[in-house]
């Protein structure tokens, strides 16, 4: 049963909410790490097909920082918090506070690449809480890895254990910026939940939906 096929704006809606509240909770902490303000929101949630993610991203060959993990439990999958390098080197400039920091030089910072790592242990830890605590089911993520790599060979490298991938991933939106900021100063990712093939039937169904309407 195509599950993808029953979603509503109604569930599209609760995928959405269930990131909002983890940005909520990540903002707390990111707030207490640089000790600013710092407000997140989710604007936007989609399904697309695992093809259409990659023509969405903008090819394969984009070159993206991500955060990966592996998740265990009720409904197994894999889930990526994706930026573009322009706008990691910025947000990992601002947690260091060193604005000359790179990801285009062959030795990085380490002080940086740690705290890309906590901020990556920050967002998929909140959103993996919440989406559990909405859907009452038991979620378990890995430690995340960091790769600075084009997409497809981060996707591809991040799921080369499954011998099965999902035919839909999950895009759900979000925007960092420091309180009053200005638009054109906010940070904008991408989490990629791609659940395993077996699980979007759990998952699904704890939103809600069954294939009886």
């Amino acid at each position: 049963m195509e599950y993808v096929n029953l979603l509503s704006n109604k569930h599209l809606d609760v995928l959405k909410e269930v990131g909002n509240i983890g940005a909520g909770h990540s903002a707390t902490a990111l707030s207490k790490l640089l000790n600013k303000k710092i407000d997140m929101m989710v604007p936007h949630v989609k399904v697309v097909s695992f093809n259409e993610l990659t023509e969405w991203l903008g090819g394969p060959e984009v070159v993206i920082a991500s955060v990966y993990l592996r998740i265990e439990g009720d409904i197994p999958g894999s889930l990526f918090f994706v930026l573009s390098i322009e706008q990691a080197e910025r947000f990992i400039g601002q947690l260091i506070g060193d604005s000359t920091f790179t990801l285009k030089e062959p030795f990085y910072n380490e002080i940086g690449l740690s705290a890309f790592q906590e901020l990556g242990n920050i967002l998929t830890g909140s959103y993996l809480s919440s989406l559990s605590d909405l859907t009452d089911l038991h979620l378990y993520p890995s430690v995340p890895a960091l790769s600075f790599d084009m997409f497809g060979a981060v996707i591809s490298h991040g799921l080369l254990e499954l011998s099965d991938i999902g035919d839909y991933a999950i895009i759900i939106d979000t925007v960092i910026k420091e309180e009053d900021q200005q638009k054109f100063d906010t940070v904008k990712g991408h989490f990629f939940l791609l659940p395993d093939p077996s699980s979007f039937n759990k998952l699904f169904k704890a939103l809600g939906v069954n294939d009886e309407e």
